[in-house]
């Protein structure tokens, strides 16, 4: 397994909407978190190791509807 974060930016208003979504629809998250910034949600996934991250964000995490931008954290080690 790998473990990728990803920061969500949501349409005004949507953000818990998103975050119902996603914890409903993707299977692969393990927390979710609200946060302050540029971005609206931080995700937490466990993945296949050999699963295309980018594959993943494009056609599970970014087809959730409200969601206008998102940026990836690749993880190497835990420790």
């Amino acid at each position: 397994m790998q473990t990728i974060f990803i920061m969500v930016k949501c349409e005004l208003g949507c953000a818990y909407k998103v975050a119902d979504d996603i914890m409903a629809r993707i299977e692969q998250t393990s927390e979710l978190y609200s946060i302050s910034g540029q971005f609206d949600l931080m995700a937490k996934f466990y993945i296949e190791a050999d699963a295309d991250i980018g594959h993943f964000v494009n056609e599970t995490v970014q087809r959730i509807d409200g969601i206008v931008d998102t940026l990836t954290i690749v993880t190497f080690k835990a420790f």
